[in-house]
């Protein structure tokens, strides 16, 4: 659903209301329903985001255009969050393990130095062991 937006800022109900052709209830239903969480100003008036825009696009795509339930969206909005942090916990394990295998390169790369440090035996021709005399 394209929609046209001004650059930045927020928006109050009414403008809201119009340009996504609904009516002021049905965002006030969003809001206590919890799908919606628009800022208040100091005189208690609501004020929309950009990015409160942005999930009110996606809840009336699930509601307009795939017949999604105020139910139904809340567990699709749920689910939605859920993946973005496993998304954002797996983005930071991945960023912990190519930091530790780039300090193991590195490491790996300095003369003597490996994964698993060992020692090597050193045989000298003509010299014995003090344990074999």
């Amino acid at each position: 659903m394209a929609t046209k937006r001004k650059s930045k800022g927020a928006y109050m109900i009414s403008s809201v209301a119009e340009m996504y052709e609904i009516h002021p209830q049905t965002l006030r239903l969003y809001e206590r329903e919890g799908l919606l969480r628009p800022s208040r100003s100091e005189g208690n008036t609501r004020l929309y985001t950009d990015e409160d825009l942005e999930r009110l696009e996606f809840i009336l795509n699930l509601a307009r255009d795939l017949g999604v339930n105020i139910a139904g969206i809340a567990i699709v909005l749920q689910m939605r969050e859920r993946m973005e942090e496993m998304n954002r916990q797996m983005q930071g394990f991945v960023d912990y393990v190519r930091t530790e295998m780039l300090t193991r390169m590195q490491q790996q790369q300095a003369p003597g130095a490996g994964l698993v440090p060992f020692r090597r035996q050193v045989v000298i021709p003509g010299r014995k062991d003090k344990k074999t005399g």
